[in-house]
């Protein structure tokens, strides 16, 4: 019983880290787009960013948000198996957002609504939203 209450706090620890992440981005990382995204940007043209640096911070930020993501995996569902799918998973797909970023933004002409969304994919924590649901119908289904 304690074990339980003591992930449960330990779940809750995690989501209000996700949140700190979110609520303190423009203090944290280096990112031009949280304003070029906020306004009108439709008419105006990429603003001025160093991609290196934004890259890092946009890896950075997308790993953080999977190890507390990967950790809230593993602490609902008690099964290392599951955290390691969700490790794979979140390797996979980060790598392949990092990659269509880079070659995206570094076109002639980028696609602000492909960058906006492969953005959000790498800020938030969308594939948490994701992957729970997923693993817990995985779990019940294998039980029957």
């Amino acid at each position: 019983m304690f074990k339980n209450k003591l992930s449960a706090f330990l779940i809750i620890i995690a989501f209000l880290l996700l949140a700190s992440i979110r609520a303190f981005e423009s203090e944290i990382f280096y990112d031009p787009f949280i304003f070029f995204y906020k306004s009108e940007y439709f008419h105006k043209s990429l603003p001025d960013f160093d991609s290196t640096k934004l890259l890092l911070n946009l890896m950075f930020r997308f790993t953080l948000n999977s190890l507390l993501s990967i950790f809230i995996i593993y602490k609902l569902f008690s099964e290392k198996a599951t955290a390691k799918l969700a490790t794979y998973l979140y390797l996979f797909i980060g790598l392949t957002l990092v990659i269509i970023f880079y070659l995206y933004l570094n076109s002639t002409r980028p696609d602000y609504m492909i960058l906006f969304y492969i953005r959000r994919f790498l800020i938030q924590p969308v594939f948490l939203v994701l992957f729970i649901p997923a693993f817990y119908y995985q779990k019940n289904k294998i039980k029957r």
